[in-house]
């Protein structure tokens, strides 16, 4: 019997979806695990990494910046390095940014105004880790819930992700004023990925919409896949 893939979900001082992530992972095959912000390492055998949307120590300073100097993401950093696929949600992307995992920033909404609703974004590259289950052009209906949010890059770094493929996921509207209505991109390995709509919590039509599995199954599939290889060495 395959035992499910381990899944880290970090958990910082003002994490607010770390159970939902949890529960999400847990319902797309996964075994999540919560890692501490103080632990120097990430749990045994994890093949997976999750920063989960919250207010990272109340966000007091610039969003994500108290994150990025925690002693766990020092953990992250290797894992990531060794190929490992991880994923930031909302403030977990956010903090990816920060540690310069992932380009770009993420700035104050264009409206000064939290926006909280589901909203409609499109696949731009399905050739990533995150994005294996969807299809080029595909719109997938997620919830966004953040009042910096808009991702803004200056416009070599963005002409060179779009060439890249490294944007994956655009709104189909001005969200946020996000430069490129982009909503999720991908370093250039393609094994880190941050995204400000909130996958974990479209896992079930019940929520309103089951489209945010596709990505979690994808980062399952490639935690599994990451496992094997380990093994392989």
């Amino acid at each position: 019997m395959t035992t499910r893939p381990r899944i880290a979900v970090v958990v910082f001082p003002g994490s607010n979806d770390d159970h939902d992530a949890a529960w999400a992972l847990g319902a797309m095959g996964a075994e999540p695990v919560m890692v501490w912000h103080a632990d120097e390492e990430l749990a045994p055998d994890v093949a997976g990494v999750v920063l989960p949307g919250g207010f990272s120590y109340g966000d007091y300073l610039r969003t994500g910046a108290m994150a990025r100097v925690a002693p766990v993401m020092d953990a992250v950093r290797v894992f990531a390095a060794a190929g490992g696929p991880v994923l930031g949600i909302c403030n977990g992307f956010q903090i990816l940014c920060e540690t310069r995992l992932l380009p770009g920033v993420l700035r104050p909404n264009r409206q000064l105004e939290f926006v909280c609703r589901d909203v409609p974004v499109r696949v731009e590259n399905c050739d990533t880790l995150f994005m294996q289950r969807c299809v080029v052009g595909q719109v997938l209906v997620l919830p966004v819930k953040h009042g910096e949010g808009a991702w803004y890059a200056d416009e070599g770094t963005f002409v060179q992700l779009a060439a890249r493929g490294q944007i994956v996921l655009r709104y189909d509207d001005d969200v946020n004023g996000a430069l490129g209505n982009v909503a999720g991109v991908v370093n250039e390995a393609g094994n880190v990925m941050g995204l400000m709509p909130h996958p974990e919590h479209a896992v079930d039509p019940l929520l309103g919409s089951a489209d945010g599995g596709l990505l979690l199954a994808a980062l399952v599939d490639a935690a599994a896949a990451h496992r094997t290889a380990l093994a392989a060495l």
